[in-house]
């Protein structure tokens, strides 16, 4: 395009035309006299939404003149064009024909960025000595973030941004934006959640609930209750279709009057719905309960059963009670004891006291339909009565997430079953606040993972917690765990010898964080480090286990206790305990200490796809990893030597050249 700025001449091509006479230079006269701001205001908007031109762009042209300033109008087509081709997530929460002052969401959104940038950035030099677990990291950063005022959309749209980065660079600030957005998310639904219980019980739905348990515990993935809504509808659309071969007029395949399904009566119409679910659900669909990996926490989210068709009898009675009430049938949830079921009155009527009225429904046996006393071949024993009454949505909720906290209870002693141990005791203590055996274990989770907020309490409060004990008062608030702390000696004061011994070393572990020690330095001159073979960031490979990891710390000698040593057999190494021990990060998620004569140069090195690397390190530049300002402060020896082990043992390997 051959356009000048606003007040010049438009220029045209000067050439000879062979065989026309006309002289090179010859122009029409017309032509010449037109300048760009005479053109209509839809083509100078037509041509200033090119995507050659950015924000900068437009900002020196609507500088230029009075026109091109008018052209570029803060709720034009110019900035609103220019909007959405920078942010095009953010198009949802603008509804189409209605008008916006896009300069101004532009400028909004931008200083938006530039903040939580800021935010995000400032973490790691804060925070970089904690336990790596989310709430320690983000109790003050959403403090600071609330204090901004900003729109909260814009807020995570940035956080995604960031996330959405080079792959391999910008790792710290990719970690530390990932926790503040999955704690942002938590917030969200924890308010969804609290909004779902206060609303009558014959209006919450086992499945809405289900899915905010499922988004909870997974607030980076993309669930929603209607994508959700979308793939049950059309579960059931597949079971009218096989209802309607064999039973044409079945009134289940008509929409009643305002889409909602009316509880069929006749129990025929009821029993060919739920033959025509099982066909599709089990043998077409081929749904079924996990009996591999019964205790996998994937089998208790929604949108994993759905996608991965396996679940846990409590998830797929959900699913199953939730296609069968479209449907016309309505099942309710029974309590059992090991096994959920569901229940469907055979009287008339649709509920009944006696339990003997219903048959009842395994949704993790592929449908299978039982009797009372059928049911008890599942568990082995007899049960009363009590364990075949239905129960409401609230008490679905709690086994659901019940049996969550029961897996993170069990599993290993990593972050991802500390989060899951904490993320399903804030949903059960949300649902159940007054549970003094969880609020115990949330307390005494807190202390170990050492989730001190530094609010203040009002002093009357303070004042009965160190009733509990002889410290004195600190200057820093007692934190989150005294007020459950609190909480449960107001429930029940029998607890008075276990809150008090929380509240002792929870008081003295904030008198010591007042005066943290100065981290250690390890320089790879002394005397004692010159065995040190490795640094960190290099990516390794473990001779006899065969994993791929990454070293993010180095002792130059076993630190472990006794019993650890003599537990992993140290002493019989050939260098025994004496040699360098190397903190490395493991590819299937753990950390471990490992020996210097048990690792080696990895012969290829590749990504280390464990949660906590960008935790210590920004970059992977393709031989090694960069370490992050905090872990070179720590090792400010290590970078360099990194640099030439890589060189020296990757001669021919050379990052990718960037294009």
């Amino acid at each position: 395009m051959a356009a000048c700025v606003a007040g010049e001449r438009l220029s045209s091509p000067t050439e000879t035309r062979a065989g026309s006479g006309i002289e090179t230079g010859h122009v029409n006269r017309d032509r010449c006299g037109e300048k760009l701001t005479d053109l209509p205001t839809e083509l100078l908007e037509h041509i200033l939404c090119l995507p050659v031109l950015d924000h900068l762009d437009i900002c020196n042209v609507s500088c230029c003149c009075l026109r091109l300033r008018d052209v570029c109008h803060g709720r034009g087509k110019v900035w609103g064009h220019q909007y959405k081709l920078r942010w095009p997530r953010l198009q949802k929460f603008y509804p189409q024909n209605e008008s916006c002052d896009w300069l101004l969401e532009y400028k909004t959104r931008h200083r938006v960025g530039i903040q939580i940038r800021r935010t995000v950035e400032s973490i790691s030099q804060r925070f970089f000595m904690e336990v790596p677990c989310i709430g320690q990291v983000l109790g003050d950063t959403f403090a600071e973030i609330e204090s901004l005022g900003l729109p909260e959309h814009f807020c995570e749209d940035e956080l995604i941004f960031i996330l959405e980065a080079e792959k391999r660079k910008s790792l710290t600030l990719k970690y530390y934006a990932k926790k503040i957005l999955y704690f942002l998310r938590q917030q969200n639904i924890l308010h969804a959640l609290k909004s779902f219980l206060e609303q009558p019980p014959e209006q919450q739905s086992a499945l809405a609930g289900a899915v905010l348990v499922d988004q909870y515990c997974n607030p980076l993935a993309d669930v929603t209750p209607d994508g959700i809504s979308a793939q049950l509808d059309d579960i059931a659309e597949k079971v009218k279709k096989t209802l309607r071969v064999k039973n044409p007029s079945h009134p289940s395949l008509c929409v009643s009057p305002g889409g909602k399904r009316l509880p069929l009566q006749d129990f025929e119409l009821q029993r060919q719905v739920l033959c025509a679910l099982n066909g599709v659900l089990y043998d077409q669909l081929q749904f079924k309960g996990d009996q591999v990996d019964y205790y996998n926490p994937l089998n208790s989210y929604i949108h994993q059963v759905l996608l991965r068709r396996k679940g846990i009898p409590i998830s797929l009675s959900v699913l199953y009670m939730t296609l069968a009430q479209r449907l016309g049938v309505k099942l309710e949830p029974v309590n059992f004891p090991s096994h959920f079921l569901l229940r469907w009155c055979q009287s008339g009527e649709q509920r009944s006291d006696d339990i003997y009225d219903y048959v009842y429904i395994d949704a993790f046996g592929k449908g299978k339909q039982m009797t009372a006393k059928e049911c008890e071949y599942l568990i082995g024993h007899q049960a009363s009565a009590d364990y075949y009454n239905g129960i409401g949505t609230v008490d679905v909720l709690l086994r659901m997430v019940g049996n969550l906290l029961n897996i993170g209870k069990r599993g290993e002693i990593n972050e991802k079953s500390y989060q899951l141990l904490r993320d399903t005791l804030d949903l059960f203590l949300t649902i159940n606040p007054d549970n003094v055996p969880y609020l115990l274990l949330q307390a005494r989770l807190y202390f170990h993972l050492g989730i001190w907020p530094e609010k203040v309490l009002p002093l009357t409060r303070t004042s009965r917690m160190l009733a509990l004990t002889d410290v004195a008062p600190p200057s820093i608030g007692p934190g989150q765990v005294l007020d459950i702390l609190q909480h449960i000696q107001a429930l029940d004061p029998s607890q008075h010898g276990a809150v008090g011994y929380l509240v002792q070393h929870t008081l003295e572990h904030i008198q010591h964080m007042k005066h943290p020690p100065a981290p250690e330095v390890k320089q790879r001159g002394a005397a004692d480090h010159r065995d040190v073979r490795y640094s960190v960031g290099l990516v390794m490979k473990h001779k006899r286990s065969g994993y791929n990891c990454v070293i993010y710390g180095w002792d130059p000698k076993c630190t472990m206790s006794q019993e650890w040593i003599t537990t992993m057999r140290v002493h019989q190494l050939p260098d025994g305990a004496e040699q360098p021990f190397f903190n490395v990060l493991v590819q299937d998620g753990t950390c471990r200490y490992a020996a210097q004569e048990n690792l080696e140069l990895h012969p290829a090195p590749l990504e280390i796809g464990h949660p906590e690397v960008g935790r210590y390190f920004c970059e992977f530049a393709h031989t090694h990893y960069v370490a992050n300002d905090e872990l070179r402060t720590r090792y400010p020896d290590d970078p360099d030597h990194t640099e030439e082990t890589t060189r020296h043992f990757y001669p021919h390997v050379r990052p990718p050249t960037p294009l």
